[in-house]
């Protein structure tokens, strides 16, 4: 008779020793013991020197008598299995493991070499992050924190992060944001996600997007089974008097503060035609407002949203102003979309870390999300500053573009010199990024992309201790 008897998780650990989650199984209990004994350590889930527990315990456990377990550990230790000392309790012992051929070698690749400096778009300074009164804003948060903020919540998000939120935003990027209104996700990629399923509910077949941007947000959208035809950029802006002719587009994805990555701002006749555009066809756009807290020379640019808080979804986060991997994101949504982000939120990640939220709600509430935004402002104009008067002195043929906001800049090369110029910082250990793997085209736009040979350029990412190395070597590598 097969007797099959397992020890609860919901049972309290044994007073010494392992804690045991054991099956026996065969003709017999002592047998059966060993047998689930040895299969743990022939397994590795129970360690060379783990304690075992006493045999009082263990049999308690498994409602088996002691005898059972006596037995049991008596023939492991035999078997070498186990040892047994006395005051030092039964352990498992440690086994010298067959030795083993060594398998074939793998055939030699090259070494890659970790940059030894970093100008890639994408991040900030990540030194710069503010520690301390992050950990500040953290214990304040906890020690506030209601008690319902450990459970499931709200998938909209906690209502502290909302309501901070929807009057940051109206106070900085002009953005009309009630906080019944504002969905935190786990950052612009996550928002966007949420956002193409939306679409697709919708039978919208096709969101444009500019001509430069990340390739990562078009798969995702194509992925996702909409069309991405592209919008022509030039030093104005997105070409959004355009949206007109393309075909069943119902959405248009678009960096209008700052373009990603060359840095134009979209200029206000470009702006009314995209908002016109929206109300006419009753299409959405999607702004990604990723840095448009980092200006410089230039009066500020509020939000496209404000125009139109019923044609434009917003989108913000964290990741250039404090650190890509804090994961806090919004969404300002027209009213009608809530309920269906909300759904569609649902279906996947329904909420991002309660402790998190509550933790930016304190930290936007105090003022000190503003001072940093203020610090690394400071800091990164200063970069940008010894970037161009370096440049000036040390490569003058170099036009630099792009540089009134956000934390990139964009340098024009001479025609035909991009290839070689990467390859060369390659060479030198400094990672940066060519303005061609950027952009986007596809056969039947009506136009093509301008040759064009530049680099883009993150001032902001190095850390302090960094950037002058990396300064010297992006000089040395121009033509």
């Amino acid at each position: 008779m097969t007797d099959s008897r397992t020890n609860s998780a919901a049972d309290p650990p044994p007073a010494s020793g392992a804690d045991l989650h054991l099956e026996l199984r065969g003709p017999g209990l002592r047998a059966g013991l060993a047998g689930a004994l040895r299969e743990a350590m022939r397994t590795g889930r129970l360690a060379p020197g783990t304690r075992l527990p006493a045999s009082r315990s263990l049999a308690a456990d498994l409602g088996v008598s002691r005898n059972t377990v006596v037995e049991a550990y008596a023939e492991l230790v035999a078997e070498g299995w186990l040892t047994a000392q006395q005051g030092s309790g039964t352990r498992v012992a440690t086994r010298v493991e067959p030795h083993r051929a060594a398998p074939d070698a793998p055939p030699t690749r090259p070494t890659r070499h970790r940059p030894r400096y970093g100008l890639l778009t994408g991040s900030p300074d990540l030194a710069g992050f503010p520690r301390t009164q992050w950990v500040t804003a953290a214990r304040r948060a906890l020690a506030a924190a209601p008690h319902d903020a450990f459970g499931y919540g709200d998938a909209r998000g906690r209502v502290e992060l909302r309501t901070a939120l929807a009057d940051y935003l109206a106070r900085a990027r002009g953005v009309y944001a009630e906080p019944e209104r504002v969905v935190i996700c786990s950052g612009f990629h996550h928002g966007l996600a949420l956002m193409a399923q939306v679409l697709r509910a919708r039978r919208v077949r096709a969101v444009a997007v500019e001509a430069y941007g990340l390739d990562l947000y078009r798969d995702l959208l194509t992925n996702a089974g909409l069309h991405t035809p592209p919008l022509y950029v030039d030093e104005h802006g997105a070409r959004t008097d355009d949206l007109a002719r393309l075909r069943e587009v119902g959405a248009v994805l678009m960096t209008p503060a700052h373009q990603y990555p060359t840095g134009v701002a979209l200029c206000p006749e470009r702006r009314t035609a995209a908002v016109d555009w929206a109300r006419a066809t009753g299409g959405l756009i999607l702004e990604d407002d990723y840095d448009g807290e980092f200006r410089y020379d230039r009066q500020p640019v509020g939000a496209l949203q404000g125009l139109d808080p019923q044609r434009v979804v917003y989108f913000g986060s964290v990741s250039k102003s404090l650190a890509p991997g804090v994961r806090l994101g919004w969404m300002v949504l027209p009213e009608e979309l809530v309920p269906e982000i909300v759904t569609a939120k649902g279906h996947g990640d329904y909420m991002t870390s309660a402790l998190e939220q509550l933790t930016l709600a304190e930290f936007i509430a105090s003022g000190a999300y503003d001072r940093h935004v203020r610090a690394m402002r400071l800091r990164y104009g200063r970069r940008r500053d010894q970037l161009v008067a370096v440049l000036r002195q040390r490569a003058p043929g170099i036009r630099v573009a792009g540089m009134a906001a956000g934390l990139q800049t964009v340098l024009e090369l001479p025609r035909g010199t991009e290839s070689s110029v990467l390859r060369a910082a390659a060479r030198q250990g400094l990672a940066v990024s060519g303005l061609a793997q950027f952009g986007y085209e596809v056969a039947d736009c009506g136009w093509q992309l301008p040759e064009r040979d530049a680099l883009v350029v993150n001032y902001a990412a190095p850390s302090d201790s960094a950037w002058a190395g990396a300064l010297d070597a992006l000089c040395r590598v121009m033509p």
